[in-house]
């Protein structure tokens, strides 16, 4: 009987990886269960994919429509906001609270047949997006503290005092540089990998998230087939083997299922696409001067872009739908542009989204600059503040030697994703791995040796409800 289900999110993981040889233990895990492509929903980005994961759901349901999304209220982006009541439907953890309160209404006994969790079904989440005050039982998530004078680099956790108390003082500070920005390496996933072996022996969790995020790091700065990144598998592959070993320390192993995945699959790149800019010179984005910087006026533009990696959400007044439509079609590597009929098809027809939503090409990714001159760029511009861009900027990966600043030379990312998954190209595929069978692979009509993540979402439901 399984009563651990450990799920392990390694992100930019490929299923041709399984061959390469440099993931023998992740092989081992595929070959005791099953393997296939995983077809991520659109956009194939971090905070949309995992929403669907966690709820078996569409963007156009869950409302999570990328890594950012433009409150039209506060006429302000917002990117890698954390609340968990962002998301709009119920996710794994609020489906196990729900039964384990029917459970306990109903005092279900030991010798129950029912498959619903007890009212001791215990999960846990670490560093997955949107799980800030979510009913899971233990989280643990990156949070900041911004302050005139600096920065603390703190956890939020529960149960509270989690972090600070335990995995602070067992493993020191997590080092919040590691985790995003010029020097962001395997050292945040190897921290949080520790947290997550941790967590296995002093909460034993029933249902376990954990997030391995460096092999992203290599491919946006390396490309998807450099060393860099073959480097990175085997320190991913080894990290999956410390966590299967805890299980067989702990005497867990045998009632335990793993199931490992990936958000999305990369694109080599060779270019930006400065949507904004674009969009500014066909007259339709308007900017405000401050103390000689500009900064973009959502109050007085007809159209902006919330840029992503390889998709942009484009926001359209009233009014403006031709000419942006127009001014958008005559941009080079603009792949394709979505309106209502496609963005219902591809569901992502949320109110959040943009009237517009576009697609790059596939070696190019949107950037989201808007001025002509750098000197006139916000402060932000040269830092790493992924609050305060209206758009993902990968460009944080990396230093600019003569500014000590963040670099704005677009030429230096060489990986990029968000586009729709192309069962002809294989395009966009990340992989789906699990130690136990699942039959989820029936689903696809498409292809028998793909599954998507919908059905993936689905199936873990159903192993804990």
């Amino acid at each position: 009987m399984t009563k651990h289900y450990i799920i392990i999110d390694i992100v930019g993981l490929e299923l041709d990886h399984l061959r390469s040889g440099l993931t023998p233990n992740i092989l081992r895990i595929a070959n005791e269960g099953e393997s296939a492509k995983m077809e991520p929903v659109f956009p194939a980005v971090t905070c949309t994919v995992q929403a669907s994961i966690l709820s078996g759901t569409y963007p156009n349901q869950h409302g999570i429509i990328g890594n950012g999304f433009y409150d039209r209220t506060n006429h302000n982006i917002s990117f890698w906001e954390q609340s968990s009541d962002l998301v709009q439907t119920a996710r794994i953890w609020d489906i196990v609270q729900k039964n384990s309160n029917n459970a306990k209404i109903n005092d279900i006994s030991p010798t129950s047949s029912s498959l619903s969790p007890s009212p001791t079904f215990k999960t846990a989440v670490l560093f997955w997006q949107n799980i800030m005050y979510s009913k899971a039982d233990v989280v643990v998530t990156p949070r900041p503290l911004h302050l005139d004078d600096g920065m603390i680099m703190w956890c939020y956790s529960k149960p509270v005092g989690y972090y600070d108390q335990q995995l602070k003082g067992n493993f020191g500070e997590f080092n919040l540089a590691t985790y995003w920005g010029p020097f962001a390496s395997h050292k945040s996933s190897e921290w949080i990998s520790r947290a997550t072996i941790y967590t296995l022996e002093k909460q034993r969790p029933n249902l376990l998230f954990t997030y391995i995020p460096h092999v992203d790091y290599s491919a946006q700065r390396f490309g998807k087939n450099s060393s860099q990144v073959r480097d990175d598998l085997k320190i991913a592959d080894s990290i999956v083997e410390n966590i299967v070993q805890k299980t067989i320390d702990l005497g867990i192993k045998e009632e335990s299922q793993f199931v490992i995945l990936s958000e999305y699959g990369f694109n080599d790149v060779s270019g930006a696409v400065p949507l904004n800019l674009k969009l500014r010179d066909a007259g339709l984005l308007v900017t405000r001067t401050i103390q000689d910087k500009e900064y973009m006026d959502y109050e007085f533009s007809k159209a902006f872009a919330m840029v992503d990696h390889q998709i942009a959400h484009i926001y359209v007044k009233d009014g403006f739908a031709n000419q942006t439509k127009k001014a958008l079609e005559g941009i080079a590597g603009v792949d394709r542009l979505l309106y209502g009929e496609e963005k219902k098809r591809l569901n992502i027809d949320h109110e959040r989204s943009g009237e517009i939503v576009a697609i790059s090409d596939k070696d190019k990714w949107f950037n989201y600059y808007w001025w002509y001159n750098p000197e006139s760029a916000p402060s932000f511009a040269r830092s790493v503040d992924i609050h305060r861009k209206p758009g993902y900027d990968p460009v944080e990966l990396f230093i600019d030697p003569k500014t000590r600043s963040i670099s704005q030379d677009t030429s230096l990312i060489k990986g990029s994703h968000g586009r729709l998954a192309d069962h002809e190209s294989e395009e966009g595929f990340s992989l789906y791995v699990s130690s136990r069978k699942s039959g989820i692979q029936n689903n696809n009509i498409k292809s028998t040796d793909s599954v998507k993540c919908i059905d993936v979402g689905k199936y873990l439901i159903s192993l804990v409800s």
